[in-house]
């Protein structure tokens, strides 16, 4: 099995592709080892020294550090993947995706809301994947978008240049109801 890695703009980040599917449906964020509880992976992953976040895409695995340096973990990495995989032993416990929470807006801004999330489906969210991570959809108010970064994308010092000039750009072509995007 041959693992390829990828950097990611955001340093504390690297995206692992097993050449496998991870999770067929939706993502799934683990900030802290006791998150980590529903998925075998993400436990051996929290288990190196150094790694502070596990991120589940399609077909790719971001790792977040702290500290540690990348040339010293990194093998572990490779090797807890691969043992994983090999095994044939499930990403997830049960079957489940996080890929959003409770969504807030307004009933009446339902026809914005279902645009904001097709844009973000098809424009935003491939090319966020590209970087290792996801963005979702949190809510719509007083034309205002609430998105959040997850993945490579959560604490990357780029992430706020990418909601303000990208994603809020688009928005507001689209959509002149929208008036800004912020982060939850």
């Amino acid at each position: 099995m041959f693992i390829q890695t990828e950097a990611t703009p955001n340093p504390a980040t690297l995206k692992f592709l097993p050449g496998k599917v991870v999770l067929e449906d939706g993502t799934h964020d683990f900030r802290s080892e006791q998150e980590a509880e529903t998925s075998p992976l993400a436990q051996k992953l929290f288990s190196i020294e150094g790694v502070e976040g596990v991120f589940f895409g399609f077909d790719f695995v971001s790792i977040t550090k702290g500290e540690a340096e990348w040339q010293h973990i990194k093998p572990a990495i490779l090797g807890a993947i691969m043992e994983h995989f090999m095994s044939g032993a499930p990403i997830m416990k049960v079957d489940e995706s996080n890929t959003g929470g409770g969504e807030d807006y307004d009933e009446a801004d339902a026809d914005v809301v279902a645009t904001i999330k097709e844009l973000l489906e098809t424009r935003v969210r491939p090319a966020v994947a590209q970087d290792g991570g996801d963005i979702t959809f949190h809510g719509f108010r007083d034309g205002v978008v609430y998105l959040q970064m997850r993945g490579a994308c959560a604490g990357c010092p780029s992430s706020t240049a990418t909601l303000k000039h990208g994603i809020e750009n688009l928005l507001r072509h689209f959509l002149p109801d929208v008036q800004e995007v912020r982060a939850v």
